[in-house]
């Protein structure tokens, strides 16, 4: 376990009296690297927190949390413990969002800035097998980090050079303890058929073949990595108070579309970015290219509005019904002003003429509302307010409070600066 060592030591700034947090199931993996963290204890007087969570799942799980407290009292070790409610449908997906939201309460709790897992590199082969199968994104492909860095901590993965039969290993040679959770040998659950039957064909073509996609990840994370550097030179010229600016958008590779798009819906979504998956960003990407100017896209929970040269969240468009009656002057909320006067020289679509005996007085002025239509000058019938922002290219987040000026009977008289009936 030498390598192990050598991997903590080079990827922490542990002084004394720091707090590490480790994710302790009482298996033959976590016990194993728990005696790696004690012996970076013996050298470095640090506090050792396990956070170990009982899955409700299984009868056993109560004795496997006594034996993982036992040990730890007898090592000096702090034990943490939560146990979950019964779920009438557990996934894998459910159980990984419950541990790793007890693992920051405790990095929060005790101030701690590493939290270290026992992935083992089985592990990573058959997340990354999973995840080739699924489809998932170069950085998905790649399966796990062994240094991942998060906002306020660390997630350091030590074991990931070594195979469950040298762990095992490891194990009996140096006595150490552990209980078999049996569950993972359960075939209705993916991991264990890719476990059972797909690992031992590939180490029957190379015991060590663990290390060989340890360095296909590492080459993928490497190619993530000079993505994301590029993205951040052209990020802010792109993405304004979250507004994708589509014109400079699309001078980018295509490649970096997505991946613009990707970081742009991840800065959105946050921790419910699960909800979004390729078919969303296709969705996204094709209204980009798509030459109507208005396009409405329909996301897990929001919208998404492309206006012209425009792609953003609906809930940054700011509409507040308004009415005024118009007497002798208006100011909108856009700050524009409506003035009564009784003579003008000018004749484009900023002016209208009336004559007060023809119209239904007062006057109001108001914000669009989507059913209106109007007459036009020089025109039979009504046309739609919304047709007409169309062929005028008004943009969608500045129709909602456009004025609209109307009479007493609602007959619409008036679209300021744009046409008049």
């Amino acid at each position: 376990m030498e390598q192990a060592l050598s991997f903590i030591k080079e990827n922490t700034d542990l002084k004394k009296d720091d707090y590490i947090v480790i994710g302790l199931s009482g298996g033959p993996d976590s016990m194993v690297l728990l005696d790696q963290l004690l012996k970076i204890r013996n050298l470095i007087h640090i506090n050792i927190v396990c956070a170990h969570i009982n899955h409700n799942l299984r009868t056993e799980s109560e004795q496997e949390a006594l034996f993982v407290r036992n040990y730890c009292q007898k090592n000096q070790v702090i034990f943490e413990m939560i146990k979950l409610e019964k779920f009438s449908h557990f996934t894998e997906s459910l159980g990984h969002d419950k541990r790793y939201a007890f693992f920051e309460k405790l990095i929060n709790k005790y101030h701690a800035k590493y939290l270290f897992t026992a992935h083992h590199g089985d592990d990573l082969i058959e997340t990354i097998l999973m995840r080739l199968v699924r489809g998932s994104s170069i950085s998905g492909y790649a399966g796990f980090k062994c240094v991942d860095v998060r906002d306020n901590y660390t997630i350091l993965r030590p074991l990931v050079y070594y195979s469950k039969e040298q762990i095992m290993a490891y194990a009996k040679e140096n006595k150490i303890p552990y209980v078999i959770d049996n569950s993972n040998n359960a075939e209705e659950y993916t991991r264990n058929r890719y476990r059972k039957f797909i690992l031992p064909l590939l180490k029957k073509e190379d015991e060590n073949v663990h290390l060989k996609f340890l360095k296909y990840s590492q080459l993928l994370n490497e190619y993530e990595n000079y993505f994301d550097d590029q993205i951040n030179l052209v990020y802010g010229n792109i993405v304004e108070e979250e507004v994708i600016n589509l014109k400079r958008l699309k001078q980018q590779p295509h490649l970096m579309i997505k991946k613009i798009i990707k970081r742009w819906l991840f800065n959105e979504y946050q921790e419910q970015i699960k909800d979004i998956n390729d078919k969303h960003t296709n969705l996204i990407i094709e209204a980009i290219f798509n030459p109507k100017p208005n396009i409405v896209i329909h996301l897990p929970k929001k919208k998404i509005i492309k206006t012209y040269n425009q792609l953003f969240f609906e809930k940054n468009i700011k509409s507040d019904d308004y009415e005024y009656i118009l007497e002798d002057r208006v100011v909108l909320p856009n700050g524009h002003i409506i003035i009564v006067v009784k003579d003008s020289e000018l004749t484009n679509n900023n002016v209208i003429y009336l004559n007060s005996s023809k119209l239904k007085l007062p006057l109001y002025v108001r914000n669009y509302q989507n059913q209106d239509k109007m007459t036009i000058k020089n025109m039979q019938g009504h046309k739609k307010i919304k047709k007409i922002f169309t062929d005028e290219k008004i943009k969608y987040d500045e129709r909602l409070n456009y004025p609209v000026v109307v009479d007493s009977s609602g007959e619409i008289i008036w679209l300021p600066g744009i046409k008049k009936s």
